[in-house]
């Protein structure tokens, strides 16, 4: 697993193994502290004290919190990617199907455990950046990452098709989460099958 996020959300990227493990202390603090008090109340200063850490170790790495949260959206797509291509070790080759249930079911679960996820998760719910840069980033990390296991050229055409999925998939998941705590499940399966239908039209 990728411990700190890549280097051009970085002020200067680490080098040595301390520095590294600095850094991914400062984005585990930003993290919880998500969770804790949100976007708004959340302070580098905080963040500092959390990782228990001086406050330049933290300006070392980071400007402002909106970089400090795009680090730990980065982190969490890193983190994405690793789990996804670990489901993808036990599916058949070209099983699109099995794909896309790890890809859905892998963001879910982060969506329910890992800490500050519900706010930052790839980047689309704070103010880093423009709001469609998110999801055209894990949808051209899924092109590079799926068109292997596929079978398929990794083209426009079929980053469009994860582009699409993605959005899709982002503005359910998100409404199954304002639902109900743990995601509704009903609003999970509509956007399975959904997905299941769309994709099949491109990928079958």
């Amino acid at each position: 697993m990728k411990p700190v996020p890549h280097a051009t959300s970085l002020r200067r990227a680490p080098v040595q193994r301390r520095s590294a493990e600095r850094l991914t202390r400062i984005l585990d603090a930003c993290a919880d502290l998500l969770d804790e008090v949100g976007y708004d109340a959340l302070s580098t200063r905080a963040v500092a004290q959390r990782a228990g850490v001086p406050i330049g170790s933290v300006y070392r790495f980071f400007g402002n919190k909106k970089q400090m949260a795009d680090a730990l959206a980065q982190r969490n797509l890193e983190r994405y990617a690793e789990r996804v291509t670990e489901r993808l070790r036990g599916a058949r080759q070209g099983d699109w199907r099995a794909a896309m249930d790890a890809v859905l079911d892998e963001y879910l679960a982060m969506k329910r455990t890992a800490p500050g996820f519900s706010l930052v998760d790839f980047g689309n719910q704070i103010p880093v950046g423009s709001r469609a840069e998110p999801n055209h980033r894990v949808a051209d990390r899924l092109t590079d990452l799926l068109s292997d296991h596929l079978g398929r050229t990794s083209d426009e055409d079929l980053r469009r098709t994860f582009l699409v999925a993605v959005e899709t998939a982002d503005t359910l998941v998100h409404l199954a989460f304002r639902v109900a705590p743990e995601g509704d499940p009903k609003v999970i399966e509509e956007t399975r099958e959904l997905l299941r239908a769309y994709l099949g039209r491109v990928l079958d």
